[in-house]
């Protein structure tokens, strides 16, 4: 790759609420991020190979599939084996975060715990730009 040309990191989102889906969309978006939504766990599977992204940012309780479904299938899957995996997710209990961390998640956030700024702050963490 040239010297200066940087593309934007590439950002896959499994929120099946659309609202606050819109709004990370437009965080994500405004911060130079290329972002690709996706509203269920299959199309998250699908995205996953087709998008290529550089980090997945998973809600958990989804409709089809759950997150920890598709974490696992990702994690076991050759070329998504090594993808930056963030949950975000309504789940506290200490047993969801350690079942997460225990499949493979990079980071596990809890959506009443957290506000979009702290996310934005671990997504450039986990992507080296911080």
């Amino acid at each position: 790759m040239e010297t200066g040309t940087t593309h934007p990191k590439k950002i896959l989102l499994v929120e099946d609420d659309d609202a606050l889906a819109n709004v990370y969309v437009m965080r994500l978006q405004a911060e130079s991020f290329d972002v690709h939504r996706v509203a269920n766990g299959e199309d998250a599977l699908a995205a996953a190979r087709e998008y290529k992204p550089d980090l997945v940012l998973l809600d958990a309780m989804m409709p089809k599939i759950s997150g920890f479904d598709v974490l696992d299938i990702l994690r076991n899957t050759p070329d998504t084996a090594n993808l930056k995996i963030i949950m975000l997710t309504a789940l506290s209990q200490d047993s969801d975060k350690q079942r997460a961390q225990g499949m493979g998640a990079d980071d596990y956030l809890v959506k009443s715990q957290v506000v979009i700024s702290d996310v934005m702050d671990r997504i450039r963490f986990h992507l080296g730009l911080s």
